[in-house]
């Protein structure tokens, strides 16, 4: 599964932000709370809209942006 088939980026929901395609759930919101110690069962219990398929999505959509950043050293 790509994260593509779950996540929508679209200028009229969240300015604009990556949310769970069919809510206002920002993947940046989702991460933050598995951050934050929410298990999967807690999310899925709290938002009965979202699924499993949903949080790995967000997890997939996440890794790839962290792949795709580049960075340049800064010289001292």
């Amino acid at each position: 599964m790509s994260w593509q088939e779950r996540i929508e980026l679209n200028p009229e929901i969240l300015a604009g932000k990556p949310v769970v395609k069919g809510t206002r759930l920002a993947v940046e919101f989702i991460v933050e709370l598995l951050a934050d110690g929410w298990s999967e069962a807690a999310l899925l219990e709290e938002y009965p809209g979202l699924t499993v398929e949903d949080i790995q999505a967000c997890l997939r959509y996440a890794s790839d942006r962290l792949q795709a950043e580049k960075v340049y050293p800064i010289q001292a």
